[in-house]
């Protein structure tokens, strides 16, 4: 039922009357059974069933709902049993041959076919409708006289449908494009699933009547079920929880109770007294009012209640979220954390007193703890009362044109070329797409081909492909929800509703965004990791005007900064150089395309700065655009002009700024002229209010809330402010919250170099759960390591604090709990260095590990049976044995275990000895690349990983794969042409140089490869000549036989110049011929250690 309300309101729009209903799968026997395929338990029929009225559509959602979270087998089942629970309300029709009654009249069970339609008459009494289909197929043929024999025999009406798979029937062949993108096959696929006939579609009155001419009240059935089904959705009211008030007081006390404390709590906290608190109690005092006129305050009880929960849990909870951190009542409750008032944000912008519209709260939490919160709700509300919201996926643009494209077995390549066509916006439609972009057309119009793909793909974009659960939206009821709407049991076996978040609030349930932010995990744990060296940090009492912070800031030096990150607004911030808050929130509100293309954000920075002047047109909106330079920023500014210059209310001002949104011209035209002479009437210049009402109309598809733009400002400070003066603890506590992406892991740690931060490696005796603060480093965290579990970790950490630091693998073995401790987990502890500490070799220690740890089961076996051994621990012969005598590994194979188990290397990289040559010839590494936006041509060196071989439907051969650099990885593409030519290079463990155009989308960055060689290789081909810098020119000569000696050990074809230095300048020396070398890594190493790191360069 999950586009009920959908079409319910698309209906009443066409004016057509909607009829909810649902075909539903029955059971052959109970919803409960699950057999082998073929089985009862497997197998079902097909059953419509119709809403009469309210009681029916409620009957409809259990039946739904059980369909989904009892009988799940294959298909959602209902069975007779259930039915008879449910059936009243509802009107019931046999549906296609696949019903019960059809399917026994198909295989000549007649007497099958009696007994179903008698039961289901008796269920549904009045209520139920024999069915009679003609597609034009045999079994058509066949079912229509039985039925209608059968229906007779029993006084049963006739009712003459059609099965509606598609709108028109030039669509069939759509039907077998989505068919086929369903069950992942192709139209030249012989075994794919085809439907035989093409009369699936929906026919006019005048078709069916010509069908069905011979039973006429079968067709006259149809107008009888239509006006008996009466249901109508209700939207506009509200169905919230019932919040239990203490003490017997109403709803009304209760919360302005709650707000005026809280609020006394919050001016004690700012320091504000007198009259300036005044201005804050008359303003809770209208937004009270607002409230319960508009009876909210259950919605306000509901949701103080869950956060105070969460603070008083230690859950991290965000300052705010959009609009709702403009009211001062949700700041006085505790619900948001930023001042209102101090930074002029609106409560109409969040609940318009003038036209009511439910309040919209979404609230971030901590990552890890958000559950703890969603299941304090259903707690308290109770479980059948509160669930999570499906979301839906569609087949938009460019993913509608691969999808098309592979069921119609086009070339990849040529698919790809004609998706990225499609511009990289934001709910760009085909359509769109081929009016923007000139290179689509010309494509569709040249390819007979690619108007076909073009064609289908537009025909089918948009449609739903797949359900999921928000990643927030949760539902509240004030009783069971299937009483309102009915549920759906995802692939996980998580329950959501099966109506979206728009449709639950239209239904006038409570609806919450319970968000999981990690950067609010990271604070909590970086503030606690402060804690541990002594100091206390109170996030919500930071100082907004600290230098530091801001000097971090102005440098760009965000990696891990909230909101903050991207090469883009680094660059911008650099620009900017901010200095108040007010700065911040006018950079997290700018950093969007509409400004940044439109030019506000470099006239908000010469405005900064004092390159361009301040105009703010009036005298009396200085107050309102002084904070911003005169630049329109938000959507709060233009509802602050509006009341200042033309005598809005801000509840009309409210109006104007949706109106903006909307951009309809007649709109427009109507608020214009009451904005004009509204300042006309305050004595204002009609020009100049004209001009103004541009600039206005001009900021209309740019402007933000400013509300959410000061709540997240405050989020990316408090990073920042971390960052500034807790630099360790802030980076591990981001490496913890990051460690289950290696990727992230590997960025982290990148930034960790640049700021001077040494990350040491996992150790058994000083690693903690997570990453933490070690002296002037960073310790790995043993959970990072993979295959390594909770459980093992706190017992390692546990036996740690009991008997103090490990002696060796053996007392380590011995030690921890055997039913924690296996060998793949304590084989990646090897691997991951965790062990070097110890002073055994990894090779050794995996060697040794099978001994070890059959030894500790074994004493830890007798120790529970109250055995007593002759030996102390230390002194056990089985822990006393020597060590294996192995050779340790090579540094490849040490470096490729630390990567097997942690994601990424500790101990060094294999790109280490390379740096030179990758500086010399690579443009651009894996953690600039994903900065990039456009098309651009680059040069990466880096390790082929993860390399995929597929063949195309032409039958040629091409590959992707992962190149990975020092900084991350980067995904790579080659084509047919360029894996011919290359492919044998996918296989080395060497370094490569790749060239590829890089091209951003909204996938991320793809790299489409051009030529591959090995770095060494590219070192030769492209080096023209080697410097190597002697020094002063009279202490040289002492070292020439020995740099010819290291010189003739390379033999090449790269000339060798000498630098020498003289009193008054540098001169190059050509040396002879005989001293041509061939560059390596090596030959740098070898020259280095006779003259010094730095000497030698390659040009």
């Amino acid at each position: 039922m999950c586009g009920a309300v959908k079409f319910f309101e698309a209906a009443r729009k066409a004016g057509v009357k909607p009829i909810i209903g649902c075909e539903v799968y029955v059971a052959q026997g109970s919803r409960h059974d699950r057999g082998s395929s073929g089985s009862s338990g497997s197998r079902s029929w097909h059953m419509l069933l119709l809403a009469e009225n309210a009681k029916g559509y409620h009957n409809l959602c259990e039946l739904v709902t059980a369909g989904f979270t009892e009988g799940m087998y294959y298909f959602p089942r209902v069975d007779r049993e259930i039915l008879a629970r449910h059936a009243e309300g509802l009107v019931c029709t046999s549906a296609c041959m696949k019903g019960e009654v059809n399917e026994a009249l198909l295989r000549g069970d007649r007497a099958a076919a009696r007994e179903a339609a008698s039961f289901y008459k008796e269920l549904f009494p009045g209520r139920y409708y024999l069915e009679i289909q003609d597609h034009g197929m045999e079994e058509d043929k066949r079912l229509v006289p039985e039925a209608v024999s059968l229906a007779r025999e029993l006084d049963l009406p006739l009712v003459a449908t059609n099965d509606v798979h598609y709108l028109d029937q030039g669509d069939h062949s759509v039907q077998e494009v989505l068919i086929c993108i369903q069950t992942g096959k192709t139209l030249t696929d012989p075994s794919r699933m085809q439907i035989k006939s093409h009369e699936f579609y929906l026919k006019s009155a005048e078709e069916m009547g010509a069908l069905f001419r011979e039973v006429p009240e079968a067709l006259a059935s149809t107008l009888a079920i239509a006006e008996r089904c009466g249901f109508a959705f209700e939207f506009g009211g509200s169905h919230y929880p019932d919040f239990p008030i203490p003490d017997g007081t109403d709803r009304k006390t209760y919360l302005r109770k709650l707000a005026e404390e809280g609020l006394e709590r919050r001016l004690v906290q700012l320091g504000i007294r007198g009259a300036g608190a005044g201005r804050y109690r008359e303003r809770l005092a209208m937004e009270l009012g607002v409230i319960s006129s508009q009876g909210y305050e259950g919605y306000f009880l509901v949701v103080s209640d869950f956060i105070r929960h969460a603070r008083e849990s230690g859950i991290p909870v965000g300052p705010g979220r959009g609009s709702a951190a403009g009211s001062l009542a949700a700041y006085a409750l505790g619900i948001t954390g930023i001042d209102p008032l101090r930074y002029s944000l609106l409560f109409e912008r969040f609940l318009n007193p003038e036209r009511v519209s439910p309040p919209d709260i979404d609230i971030d939490f901590c990552m890890d703890r958000r559950d703890e919160v969603i299941r304090y709700v259903q707690e308290k509300y109770g479980r059948e009362n509160v669930c999570q919201i499906i979301t839906f996926g569609s087949m938009l643009a460019k993913g509608v044109i691969r999808d098309v494209g592979r069921v119609m077995d086009m070339p990849y390549g040529e698919v790809d070329r004609i998706a990225k066509l499609v511009p990289n916006e934001l709910k760009i439609t085909l359509g769109d797409a081929l009016q923007k972009e000139p290179r689509l057309r010309e494509a569709v119009a040249r390819d007979p081909n690619v108007s076909r793909l073009m064609e289908t793909a537009r025909k089918l974009e948009g449609n739903i492909r797949h359900a999921g659960t928000h990643a927030a939206g949760v539902v509240i009821a004030p009783s069971r929800l299937t009483g309102f709407v009915p549920l759906y049991k995802g692939s996980g076996g998580e329950v959501m509703t099966q109506f979206d978040m728009k449709d639950v609030e239209q239904l006038g349930l409570l609806k919450m965004d319970f968000l999981g932010l990690k950067t609010l995990t990271a604070l909590k744990r970086a503030v606690d990791l402060v804690r541990l060296k002594g100091e206390e940090i109170d996030l919500d009492t930071l100082p907004l005007d600290d230098a530091a912070s801001y000097k971090l800031l102005s440098e760009g030096r965000t990696t891990g900064i909230f909101q903050l990150e991207s090469r883009g607004i680094r660059e911008y911030l650099r620009k900017l150089a901010p200095t108040t808050f007010e700065d911040l929130i006018a950079m997290v509100a700018l950093y969007r395309p509409g400004p940044l293309n439109s030019g506000m954000v470099d006239a908000f920075i010469s405005r900064k700065h004092g390159r361009a002047p301040i105009d703010f047109f009036f005298g009396e909106l200085k107050p309102i655009l002084e904070s911003t330079y005169g630049v329109m920023v938000y959507q709060e500014q233009v509802m602050q002009i509006s009341n200042a210059l033309s005598g809005f209310s801000l509840g009309r001002a409210d109006v104007l700024r949706k109106a903006m949104g909307k951009k309809n011209p007649e709109l427009m035209a109507e608020q214009k002229r009451d904005f004009v002479e509204g300042a006309v009437q305050r004595g204002k210049d009609r020009r100049k209010a004209e001009a103004l009402w541009d600039q206005i109309q001009q900021f209309a598809g740019y402007g933000f809330n400013k509300s959410h733009s000061a709540a997240y400002a405050l989020i990316a400070y408090r990073t920042a402010y971390l960052k500034a003066h807790h630099p360790r603890e802030f980076m591990a506590a981001l490496l913890t919250c990051d460690r289950d992406n290696a990727d992230k892991v590997i960025k982290d740690i990148a930034e960790c170099r640049d700021m001077g931060i040494p990350v040491l490696p996992p150790d058994v005796n000083a690693s903690d759960k997570d990453f933490t603060v070690e002296g002037a480093s960073i310790r790995f965290g043993l959970l990072a390591v993979k295959n390594v579990g909770e459980g093992m970790v706190d017992a390692i950490l546990a036996s740690r604090r009991a008997e103090g630091p490990f002696r060796s693998l053996a007392d380590f073995c011995r030690r921890v709990e055997h039913r924690h401790l296996n060998r793949r987990a304590a084989e990646s502890l090897v691997k991951a260095c965790a062990f070097d500490s110890l002073g055994i070799g990894r090779a050794q220690a995996m060697a040794a590990l099978d001994g070890a740890l059959e030894a500790g089961v074994r004493e830890q076996r007798t120790a529970a049976t109250g055995q007593t051994s002759l030996f102390s621990p230390e002194e056990a012969p089985a822990f006393s044995a020597s060590l294996p005598d192995v050779a340790e590994w090579p540094a490849r194979q040490r470096l490729a275990f630390e990567k097997e188990v942690l994601g990424f290397y500790v101990s060094g990289h294999p790109l280490n000895d390379h740096q030179e040559v990758i500086r010399r010839l690579a443009n651009m590494d894996s953690r600039r690349l994903a900065e990039l936006e456009g098309v651009h041509r680059v040069r990466m060196a880096g390790l082929i990983r993860s390399s995929k071989i597929r063949t195309t439907r032409a039958g040629r051969r091409m590959a992707s794969f992962v190149l990975e650099d020092r900084e991350g990885t980067a995904e790579m593409t080659m084509f047919p042409d360029v894996f011919e030519a290359y492919f044998p290079l996918l296989e080395t463990e060497e370094a490569v140089l790749v060239e590829g155009m890089a091209e951003a989308s909204e996938e991320g960055v793809q790299v489409v490869v051009r030529s591959v060689e090995a770095l060494t290789q590219a070192q030769l081909v492209r080096t023209q000549r080697m410097i190597l810098h002697l020094g002063e020119a009279g202490r040289a000569h002492g070292r020439l036989a020995a740099v010819r000696e290291v010189l003739a050990r390379h033999p090449g074809e790269v000339p060798v110049l000498f630098a020498l230095q003289f009193p008054a300048r540098e001169v190059l020396v050509q040396a002879g011929r005989e001293f041509v070398v061939s560059p390596s890594d090596s030959l740098s190493a070898e020259l280095g250690e006779l003259v010094g790191a730095g000497a030698v360069f390659f040009e």
